[in-house]
């Protein structure tokens, strides 16, 4: 059973999100936001990386998922976003995490069934999905989404290579 860490980045409210996967089942450990202050970004992405770091150290993940960048209409918001996804990567990396990385599109289509779904329907499906009381903030419900994204495509993997290994050792014999 492998504990992933989804991860929504934002350079004001960045999503996080705790699920436990095995065998296509996931179950809900917990999800949240990391709330930033002031106007200063140095001090915004300290916040990210403390509050990454601190939840990666108290729950101990196996795995590490975070949303892609997206080009968005502001550019400014666009740098700062990527900003707050390196501070995020970094505190993965620095506790020893692999990362992997799903552009919102993949991570649509992973939980919804379709790239182009609204935000609500996220919230919908992760709800249903991890058969919670109420429906999460959307940054928390996003971050579990990608955490779900990365179980999904993880088990989609193993599952093809099982395919390609028989496939291979059909040929061997």
């Amino acid at each position: 059973m492998a504990l992933i860490l989804g991860i929504d980045p934002g350079s004001r409210i960045t999503g996080f999100g705790l699920v436990r996967h095995r065998g296509g089942k996931f179950e809900y450990v917990m999800s949240g936001c990391i709330r930033t202050q002031g106007d200063e970004l140095a001090p915004r992405l300290h916040t990210i990386y403390n509050g990454i770091t601190e939840i990666i150290m108290q729950y101990k993940p196996e795995q590490f998922a975070i949303e892609q960048v997206f080009m968005a209409k502001n550019p400014d918001s666009a740098l700062k976003l990527g900003q707050a996804r390196g501070v995020a990567i970094v505190a993965a990396t620095n506790q020893g995490l692999p990362v992997a990385e799903y552009s919102a599109r993949q991570i649509k289509q992973a939980v919804v069934g379709t790239g182009g779904a609204k935000k609500e329907q996220v919230q919908h499906m992760v709800q249903h999905i991890l058969k919670l009381d109420g429906t999460p903030q959307a940054d928390a419900a996003d971050a579990l989404a990608v955490a779900m994204c990365h179980g999904a495509t993880q088990t989609s993997l193993i599952a093809m290579a099982g395919k390609v290994r028989k496939t291979v050792r059909g040929r061997l014999r």
